[in-house]
């Protein structure tokens, strides 16, 4: 009997180290985020672009953690003297995972797609690129609307330019669930492929065998969707998740690095959070209501009543560390300025007797389980005058960027992860005429897409620099946006895992992980 034990415990023991051998090939990864379309040609998200950076590469890509462009599918490019023409020679003898053959007709055919579909990140083609030109099987030229020095950036950091396989996504309309596609699967060049997905819950990648790359020390990646941030925080303690990254609440970040149980990083970087107007039919179309709002909020109040100072106050769009951030903001308004905001209400016609009502809009679940507190603090500090009365609503993700596309929202919350590492990203995107149709802000101006126009086009850093001196000054009177804070990225993991690397371009290489 005791030897039917002894050998009855090895043979567990033997199942067990099959067991743990098996998972250290497998990383479990737990977030509150949430995965939208399905298809580059419209999904604007951080998350879901994430996905399409581990199941697809971009011409140029970027080596993992750090801001150097590096060749992905092309081998090399280069441009003409001008700097409005880029000529990429690709890699030869790849294919897609359904076995699509990659050549260049294939990425003028993924490019036009995203620029004829004019879903939201659209515009990220159709502002720069004039013309994708096949110049010979593996070489692919795009012709450019003027000289744009960033271009290799945004090539490398937006799935917009990631070639798709034409014999899976339809030319004619955009993807919203894998089952939508030709056979059902999602396809790519990347090191990863999608194996399964449900929505909400759990998405699984697998290596994709035929990547031309290093092969990804983790084989599969499970990818697990929380309702909340307690939920999130609870798995990473037990165990049941390797990785925790967006969102966990403040005091649990505070909790988890204090007790030193699990590796953190803190990733201060080009996150930031703002109020965005629509300027269009709203009755923020009145600049004065606008900037009394922005008079009104107090970043420091709600930094430490709802972030426990975690994150940074933003004076500007364009985040402090960038080159050419300003404070803008701060000298013309600093924060919770009562007296400066009632003088533009009352010039807006409203008094105590006649407040200035309208709904403030959040979505409860998108930024973490911190929004709903968020909205309230900032009510709070907008009602410290009388002359204003603030209703609350909220909309879940979906319904939200349709509502602010169907300019049903006057004042809304949003958060902004960067497309391209660069100041016009910050700016164009939001009051350019085409990037402000895409968030709902519906700001336009001759003078302002002139001036984008004159920092895209020029190489010359002094031109760039005084363009965003400008731009910035004349956001604080226009205020198509308020900015409101600078947020820090936090990633905890399990001791076995390492290779984590999230740098400036926020991008999460799963690749580069491995488990003991």
């Amino acid at each position: 009997m005791k030897r039917i034990l002894i050998l009855a415990l090895g043979l567990a023991m033997v199942i067990a180290g099959a067991g743990v051998f098996a998972q250290a090939n497998t990383l479990v990864y737990g977030t509150t985020d949430k995965v939208t379309d399905m298809d580059p040609a419209s999904a604007y998200d951080f998350h879901t672009w994430e996905i399409f950076q581990n199941i697809n590469k971009g011409l140029l890509t970027y080596t993992p953690g750090t801001t150097e462009v590096i060749p992905g599918l092309a081998e090399s490019y280069s441009s003409n003297a001008k700097g409005d023409e880029f000529t990429f020679k690709l890699r030869k003898g790849l294919k897609f995972t359904d076995g699509t053959a990659f050549d260049a007709s294939v990425v003028k055919w993924s490019v036009d797609r995203v620029a004829a579909l004019k879903g939201d990140p659209s515009w990220l083609v159709t502002d720069f690129v004039k013309e994708v030109v096949v110049v010979d099987q593996y070489t692919v030229k795009f012709v450019l609307n003027g000289p744009i020095a960033y271009f290799p950036t945004i090539v490398a950091g937006t799935p917009v330019y990631f070639p798709l396989s034409p014999k899976v996504y339809p030319v004619d309309r955009i993807v919203k669930e894998p089952a939508e596609l030709e056979g059902g699967a999602l396809v790519g060049l990347g090191p990863y492929k999608v194996t399964s997905f449900k929505r909400d819950e759990e998405v699984i990648l697998e290596a994709n065998p035929g990547y031309y790359g290093k092969a990804p020390a983790i084989k599969k990646v499970i990818i697990k969707y929380f309702a909340d941030a307690t939920t999130l925080r609870l798995a990473i303690e037990k165990g049941d998740i390797d990785v925790a990254f967006k969102t966990l609440n403040p005091s649990d970040i505070t909790d988890l690095a204090k007790a030193g149980k699990l590796s953190y990083s803190k990733l201060p970087g080009p996150f930031i959070r703002y109020l965005a107007f629509n300027t269009d039919v709203s009755d923020f179309k009145d600049k004065r209501l606008r900037q009394a709002v922005a008079a009104l909020v107090n970043r420091p109040d709600f930094n430490q009543k709802v972030f426990l100072g975690q994150n940074a106050p933003l004076y500007s769009m364009v985040p402090q560390g960038m080159i050419y951030a300003g404070t803008d903001f701060k000298t013309v308004y600093g924060d919770g300025n009562v007296a400066a905001a009632e003088k533009l209400l009352k010039a807006a016609g409203y008094s105590a007797a006649k407040p200035f009502e309208f709904d403030l809009w959040y979505s409860p679940s998108h930024y973490g389980d911190t929004e709903a507190n968020l909205a309230e603090v900032v009510k709070v500090q907008l009602e410290k005058t009388s002359l204003i009365k603030v209703t609350l609503k909220n909309a879940e993700w979906a319904t939200y960027k349709t509502q602010w596309k169907n300019k049903q929202m006057g004042v809304f919350f949003l958060g902004w992860y960067p497309d391209y590492i660069d100041p016009d990203n910050y700016t164009a995107a939001f009051a350019g005429t085409s990037g402000s149709i895409g968030m709902g802000i519906f700001f336009s101006s001759k003078e302002w897409d002139a001036l984008f126009e004159k920092e895209q086009t020029s190489i010359d850093a002094k031109v760039r620099a005084d363009v965003f001196a400008k731009v910035q000054k004349m956001w604080t009177d226009e205020v198509p946006t308020v900015p409101l804070f600078q947020g820090n990225l936090n990633i905890f993991t399990q001791k076995n895992v390492s290779g984590v690397k999230i740098g400036p371009t926020l991008i999460f290489n799963y690749d580069v992980v491995s488990k003991k």
